[in-house]
């Protein structure tokens, strides 16, 4: 097959037939996000490359191995953006959005790229939904993010899905912490991998995410960042948990959660499910205080979460879940001969304006081979018109399952007769 013909490995086209179940999970997403006040933004697909290195963190594997990075055509290094979140701050520290009322809540869905090896629940091109909030530090708005997004998954009524919670502590903490993982790695330096072998001097905490088997081994049995926790950091994280269990939402502590982005801070989180590929996380996010002062702005807190679509259309199937059905055409109307296809078109043009999908004949068919196409799209209705019905100013409107026929009157008041028609079938 031509190369042409071919998406780029790791990609994947959203077909017709699929995209109806993109749909029931934007639709539900937004509708969640919007009911705790959460407005939409968006952000270019490619960010100046400094953006993510600062923001997302130069040790990690995001920046280290799978950016897609270019030079543009006056030498500027742009990536396509690997996550949401960078962007969203630095939109919102560019138009001012955090000098207005806070918290500001914002959600968002977009494509998001990494350069990595393509498998079941993991592309290189890729869907987020994502909800970002700034300006909001205390532990009921962590527990309210993750509330959010249980509540996406209830009403996408999707079973098994399991929430870890995790507490990564503060820059203050963390270096203490960092100096036992040093401690505790000296032992299996010459075992590490390549890449573990630097981040053990940069960011010790990137060995507890390392991919290799024989440095995941080393991880399970390594220091617990939870024994480390300063007073504040251990009050936020003991808050957290008691506002999820007055939430009743259900948790468990996983002190192995450390995410894969370097401005992640105290809370962090995951929801996993069996069925949905790569580790079986759909869902991840956390805190991330220091992120907008990184990036330029002032010390301003911020939390959120990220969550494929890919891997939750791969659970929803795998669990038969119910989907928003698509729209099916409404009407079909067939001409007799060219002057009544002409005729059929204004027709079609009143239903339209009236919000029905209504369908008729531009290609030339014959009638018989009409009625076929009219099957085949799965037309509820069907109206033949010649000669007689235009001048006699009624046609006859079918229902395609029941056989049934009703009189109808054309012309200038006809979408309002068909409308009083198939709004009574609803």
């Amino acid at each position: 097959m031509d190369i042409i013909t071919q998406a780029p490995r790791g990609t994947e086209d959203k077909l017709p037939s699929q995209i109806y179940k993109w749909h029931t999970v934007e639709k539900i997403a937004a509708q969640i996000a919007e009911a705790y006040g959460c407005k939409e933004i968006r952000t270019p697909t490619f960010e100046h490359t400094e953006l993510f290195q600062r923001g997302v963190g130069g040790t990690t594997d995001v920046v280290q191995k799978e950016m897609y990075t270019f030079n543009d055509k006056k030498g500027r290094s742009i990536s396509l953006k690997p996550e949401g979140t960078a962007g969203a701050v630095r939109a919102s520290l560019e138009n001012g959005l955090l000098n207005e009322a806070l918290p500001l809540k914002l959600y968002y869905f977009t494509r998001c790229f990494r350069y990595e090896a393509p498998q079941s629940g993991r592309l290189r091109e890729f869907n987020q939904f994502g909800v970002e909030i700034f300006g909001a530090n205390s532990p009921l708005s962590d527990a309210e993010v993750i509330c959010m997004v249980e509540d996406i998954f209830k009403f996408l009524k999707l079973e098994n899905i399991r929430l870890e919670i995790n507490s990564i502590g503060c820059p203050t903490c963390r270096a203490e912490y960092q100096k036992a993982l040093k401690e505790y790695y000296q032992q299996y330096t010459d075992q590490l991998c390549d890449t573990c072998k630097e981040r053990l001097e940069k960011n010790p905490m990137r060995l507890l995410d390392c991919k290799s088997e024989i440095c995941h081994s080393f991880a399970e049995k390594a220091p617990i960042i939870l024994d480390y926790l300063c007073d504040d950091c251990n009050k936020h994280f003991e808050g957290v948990k008691q506002a999820l269990d007055d939430l009743k939402v259900k948790y468990t502590i996983n002190p192995r959660i450390v995410r894969g982005l370097d401005y992640y801070t105290n809370t962090v989180f995951e929801f996993a499910a069996d069925n949905c590929g790569a580790q079986g996380v759909v869902c991840g996010g956390g805190r991330y205080n220091g992120l907008v002062e990184e990036i330029g702005g002032k010390p301003t807190a911020g939390l959120g979460f990220a969550m494929g679509i890919e891997r939750i259309l791969m659970v929803m199937d795998a669990q038969n879940a119910e989907y928003e059905q698509p729209k099916e055409c409404d009407l079909f109307i067939a001409g007799t001969d060219p002057d009544s296809s002409r005729y059929a078109l204004t027709l079609v043009k009143q239903l339209r304006e009236y919000g029905f999908w209504a369908e008729c004949d531009v290609v030339g068919r014959s009638l018989k081979a009409q009625m076929k196409y009219a099957d085949k799209i799965g037309a509820r209705f069907s109206m033949v018109i010649g000669e007689n019905e235009i001048k006699e100013g009624t046609a006859q409107l079918k229902n395609m399952q029941t056989g049934e026929k009703s009189v109808v009157t054309i012309g200038d008041k006809f979408a309002g007769a068909v409308n009083s028609i198939l709004m009574g079938i609803d």
